[in-house]
């Protein structure tokens, strides 16, 4: 059997070892026989090292003008599109989704990276007039310096993507700590980088552990910018390790989004998409359809077609096209999900479908589990109101359109709802008085496009947004600038009462 291939860290434009020596074996979720690589153990020196070489670069990238920074982005797209599906392949195989997911994250990122570099020829402030004559008005925008970015593992390209694109086109530098279980879509991201002509020191990365170079990185000095996406926890810690030195800090977190399903509903629809919002990505993504609440007329109907559909799902190892749910990402979420599991029933929720650990064959390799539904859940269980981050969907019903509405806020997050109903009237009611960042009319709670924003309210974010021209604002400073070319010393109305 061939060893694995050892990756390391990419410092200043350099493949390099960690200081510290040590490494780590990144394992297929759905085999865990198959080692996909040996990535470093990153400590606080190497942190460092990645940081001055962001800093020394910034000093050059800032004025590459952003018209030719757009144009390194395109090459970029351009060749993530010609190997989508060896990177795609790689993801699968690094977490577990299945292959169609895969093509659709690489495509993403793809889409993030080419509609960020026509950016490079908009960057757009503003012009306006001024109060007194023979002077000129505008706003630009201007980079921040280096970005320090903490990514997940259940979007290992899309979402460095949408951090790293609008931060690179506004001419910051940046060093990723990619998520310990899916380092090796980073790598693939910025070998890319590399290749079409990011100059060195521009795009560093170190992997390894959050606890080890997670916090360090957040505090560096040198760091401006922090864009973190995870669990709202950690994301607290992040905010407040932020707030000592007034550091810019984006933050998406958690969520425990709703389905609204009227009484005049088209179910067949509701149910598709309450299967791909519940399901698709074994439920381990922030906008994850995790509450389902129907009418009561229809609320029977659904849940009998909803279970028979999840009983039928095939589950298994993501590159068979024919499979479609994965496994966990590791065994800390496998347990996670079945400990949830076990609340549920002791709360008194109903199991409807699923409910246990998947075993036997193939199942043995990997950490899967069958989609699971529980029925006749309550707003005071556990399973209501705490996120699962796996394939557990708890239904609710509700009588009236007011106390669904009631019900979709009941959440400390506010990310993602949608709602399924004919009635256009109450759709754009919902739409209006549902607290999230992302509303959906006749489709599920996932599915964000590149060219909206992305992002939500109360516990899921910090008021910042991803995607769309929306994280230029992440990554840049306005500047006010005042041309006064008269000749002589104009006093604004301000000074001049």
């Amino acid at each position: 059997m061939s060893k694995p291939t050892v990756y390391k860290n990419f410092i200043n434009g350099q493949w390099v070892e960690s200081s510290s020596g040590e490494t780590y074996e990144n394992r297929n979720p759905a085999n865990t026989d198959e080692v996909l690589g040996v990535f470093q153990k990153s400590n606080v020196d190497d942190v460092n090292a990645a940081v001055a070489a962001a800093a020394e670069a910034y000093k050059s990238w800032r004025l590459v003008p952003a018209p030719k920074r757009g144009e390194i982005l395109y090459r970029i797209a351009s060749k993530l599109l010609e190997r989508k599906e060896e990177y795609s392949a790689d993801m699968t195989r690094e977490m577990g989704k299945i292959i169609h997911e895969t093509r659709g994250d690489t495509q993403e990122a793809i889409d993030m990276t080419f509609y960020m570099a026509g950016e490079g020829r908009r960057l757009f402030g503003m012009t306006t007039p001024s109060e007194m004559v023979a002077k000129f008005n505008m706003s630009i925008r201007q980079p921040l310096g280096v970005c320090a970015f903490i990514t997940p593992w259940n979007f290992p390209m899309a979402i460095p993507s949408w951090k790293m694109m609008p931060a690179l086109i506004c001419g910051n530098t940046i060093v990723i700590k990619p998520a310990t279980d899916t380092p090796l879509s980073v790598v693939n991201l910025l070998k890319v980088c590399e290749e079409e002509g990011i100059p060195p020191g521009v795009v560093n990365m170190v992997t390894g552990s959050g606890s080890a170079i997670g916090q360090p990185l957040i505090e560096h000095p040198e760091v401006k910018v922090v864009s973190f996406t995870g669990s709202t926890a950690v994301g607290r810690k992040v905010s407040q390790a932020c707030a000592t030195n007034f550091k810019h800090a984006s933050l998406e977190m958690g969520g425990k989004n709703v389905q609204i399903v009227m009484d005049d509903a088209n179910l067949e629809l509701a149910v598709d998409g309450a299967l791909w919002g519940a399901f698709g990505t074994t439920g381990q993504r922030c906008t994850a359809t995790s509450r389902l609440i129907c009418h009561k007329d229809v609320y029977g109907k659904v849940l009998e077609m909803l279970a028979k559909r999840a009983e039928n799902l095939k589950v298994g190892n993501g590159l068979d096209e024919s499979v479609q749910m994965g496994p966990a990402i590791n065994q800390q979420q496998l347990d996670t999900v079945l400990s949830y599991i076990e609340i549920a029933k002791k709360d008194g929720a109903r199991l409807a479908s699923g409910g246990k650990r998947l075993t036997g064959g193939d199942y043995d390799k990997g950490f899967f589990v069958q989609p699971t539904i529980f029925a006749d859940v309550t707003q005071d269980m556990r399973i209501w109101k705490e996120e699962v981050f796996g394939p557990v969907l708890a239904v609710a019903k509700f009588d009236t359109f007011e106390q669904a509405i009631e019900m979709a806020n009941d959440t400390v997050y506010g990310l993602s709802a949608s709602i399924f109903t004919q009635d256009v009237n109450r759709a754009y009611t919902a739409m209006r008085d549902v607290y999230t960042g992302i509303f959906y009319v006749n489709a599920p709670t996932i599915g964000a496009e590149t060219h909206l924003p992305f992002g939500g309210t109360k516990e899921t974010g910090n008021g910042h947004r991803e995607a769309s021209t929306a994280a230029l604002d992440v990554f840049s400073e306005w500047k006010s600038v005042y041309v006064d070319f008269s000749g002589s010393l104009q006093r604004p109305q301000i000074d001049n009462q």
